[in-house]
């Protein structure tokens, strides 16, 4: 069946053909379908909420939202307060909570001895970027730039670890002095694990032997392992760094670093650091360990962070791949098989990637140590709703084959992964717009992955898995694996198409209406009742002129197809990350970059402390009036 008679029978004759085929009769009934009466939603009992352009957070009526852990408060021991005019130092910004919150999760204070806790636990977030014209008094200094705001500007990436607990009364308080309250910055030391570790790539003045990095930056979404600890992921790392050599290797061309400056000038700082300079990745010396030529190949990870031991090293697991890193998530685990985990490449006509153990899962034994070994295999979504999950192996014959026919030649499996974006090319993989968030139905272990958007596709490279040209609005796509989630093959289809009022996404019953139109889907997450949450990334200019107001988040239930808007974010925001406590009653949301196309001084955004104030990333704590669990 080809690409265009798919387009036009409809998405769902070719899943439907697909399925009929005995590849995937394990597979039936067609995905999205209901295989187990638990896959039910418990419905969407709230009132859907307008889109609207007003510069606070609206949720639905009979709901609360309020303010929390904004950028800037005062988190490890002996941290100063926030200063309203940012005036705040670069060790102050070690101390306090980073900035531009983005995915994050909800570990009970118990998880590790199998409790449950609602009340109380360690709130784990990322934090993406900074926006220098809000993080400092008066915007960003002309390079050179000053030294305390660019360790400002590292500091304010990272991690926060939070130890919070909920009164009596039903508010949430954050823990004063908890041992357990942590800060994971661009600067903090990590060791690197996997099949990367020690190889020629990753020498530098830092680390002689290629074994010990440090920092973490540009901190998208994230993961939970079943094990108890965090992921970080690093997505638009490349354009911190700078190499202006004549010929730039390809683990920096591939991924975008900078000629003549980075994004930040962080490699201009005076005084100069070994702190700083490391962002300049030009060849400086006659050995590697005497310069920076490697260090941006010591990011594009997914880190593993210890929240429960603040004295732990965090992880850079190399087996998963390195690219823009969105997020990380697992197939529920099963007993004694391995452990499957997928991640989306945050960029135009990039891949979505899935890692199965080499060592089978077992809860009793079961620790970072899984990441370290197995098999990594890039998406290729076929026109007839098959799929085919293609390895990247160095000992694969097929793909050995395929990268001589490229005339691409990989040394090892560490340089396989060093590579992994020129590694999925060489396989054949199917090139999709933007992939960011992922989430598994609980029940099902059907896996939905967000397309945020790709208006630089053109009508001749439109494909079924990507139907649009010029797609600004973004969709959704799902699948579901042959036999088990390790399966090397799965069926696939659109599960929603982003748009205006009216648009229809093919075979389903959808037509988007005043009370759940959206654009460019981004965060992604199935709660414990398999409601599945999505959150909007959508750019300045389309907040500001389209039909979409600002952007906000949406509830689904995949099987009935009901759609309803929940929530919408304050001027210039992203809504990004969402987590329940076990029993659902209280919901975390972050809100990140209000007031995104502000200028020093002068902001489009004065959430959350309103009155003429400086904008402030913050995750917001959402309640129901009655107690109730958020959502049904």
């Amino acid at each position: 069946m080809s690409r265009r008679s798919v387009l036009k029978g409809g998405l769902g004759l070719a899943v439907g053909a697909f399925i009929a085929s005995p590849l995937l009769a394990a597979c039936a009934p067609r995905v999205g379908q209901s295989s187990s009466a638990n896959a039910v939603a418990q419905g969407l009992g709230f009132e859907p909420v307008m889109t609207n352009r007003v510069d606070t957070v609206t949720v639905p009526k009979g709901y609360r939202a309020t303010p929390f852990l904004p950028w800037g408060t005062p988190l490890t021991a002996n941290a100063p307060e926030f200063r309203s005019d940012a005036s705040n130092s670069a060790l102050d910004q070690a101390r306090q909570v980073g900035s531009h919150h983005d995915g994050m999760h909800f570990f009970p204070i118990d998880v590790k001895k199998g409790g449950d806790s609602s009340v109380e636990g360690l709130l784990v977030m990322n934090h993406e970027y900074v926006d220098p014209d809000i993080l400092h008094s008066d915007g960003p200094s002309q390079p050179p730039r000053p030294q305390d705001e660019v360790f400002k500007e590292l500091m304010g990436h990272g991690v926060s670890v939070a130890h919070i607990r909920q009164q009596r009364g039903g508010e949430w308080i954050l823990v004063k002095n908890s041992p357990y309250n942590r800060r994971i910055t661009g600067n903090t030391p990590m060791a690197m694990a996997g099949p990367v570790t020690g190889d020629d790539k990753l020498i530098t003045k830092y680390s002689p032997d290629g074994t010990s990095t440090r920092g973490t930056i540009n901190n998208c979404a994230h993961g939970f392992t079943p094990w108890g600890t965090y992921l970080t992921c690093e997505e638009n790392w490349a354009g911190c760094f700078m190499n202006d050599d004549s010929e730039q290797p390809r683990e920096h061309a591939r991924y975008g670093v900078r000629q003549g400056n980075s994004r930040y000038y962080w490699e201009t700082a005076a005084p100069a650091s070994d702190d700083t300079d490391r962002f300049n990745a030009s060849i400086l010396a006659d050995s590697p360990t005497e310069d920076y030529r490697n260090e941006p190949n010591h990011f594009g990870w997914i880190v593993e962070i210890d929240p429960f031991n603040p004295r732990s090293t965090p992880v850079k697991r190399s087996m998963l791949g390195r690219f823009a890193h969105e997020g990380v998530v697992f197939a529920p685990p099963v007993e004694g098989e391995p452990l499957v985990a997928y991640s989306g490449d945050d960029a135009r006509f990039e891949y979505i990637y899935k890692f199965v153990s080499a060592k089978p899962y077992h809860q009793a034994t079961a620790s970072g140590d899984l990441l370290n070994d197995g098999k990594l295999y890039v998406a290729r979504f076929n026109d007839d709703g098959s799929g085919q999950w293609l390895a990247l192996d160095i000992n694969d014959p097929v793909f050995m084959a395929q990268a001589q026919s490229a005339g691409v030649d990989f040394a090892t499996q560490a340089d396989v992964l060093l590579n992994t974006r020129l590694a999925a090319d060489v396989a054949g993989a199917t090139k999709m717009d933007r992939p960011e968030w992922g989430a598994v139905h609980p029940q099902t272990g059907e896996v939905y992955f967000t397309l945020t958007n790709n208006t630089r596709r053109s009508e001749a490279q439109t494909d079924a898995a990507n139907p649009r040209a010029e797609n600004a609005y973004g969709h959704i796509v799902r699948w579901r694996e042959a036999e088990s989630q390790q399966a090397e093959h799965f069926a696939w289809d659109i599960f929603l198409l982003g748009g205006d009022v009216g648009t229809s996404t093919p075979d389903t019953a959808i037509t988007l209406t005043e009370e759940n139109h959206f654009a460019c889907p981004d965060g992604l997450w199935f709660d414990h009742q398999s409601r599945l949450w999505i959150q909007t990334d959508m750019s300045g200019p389309t907040m500001q002129q389209g039909p979409f107001g600002n952007n906000g988040m949406l509830a689904a239930d995949p099987v009935s197809g009901e759609l309803k808007r929940f929530l919408v974010g304050p001027v210039d925001c992203e809504i990004t990350g969402v987590v329940t406590t076990p029993d659902s009653k209280t919901m975390f949301v972050n809100v990140q970059h209000p007031g995104e196309s502000s200028g020093p001084g002068e902001f489009s955004s004065h959430w959350p402390d309103g009155n003429g104030l400086r904008p402030r990333s913050s995750t917001i704590v959402i309640t129901r009036d009655d107690g109730g669990v958020i959502g049904a």
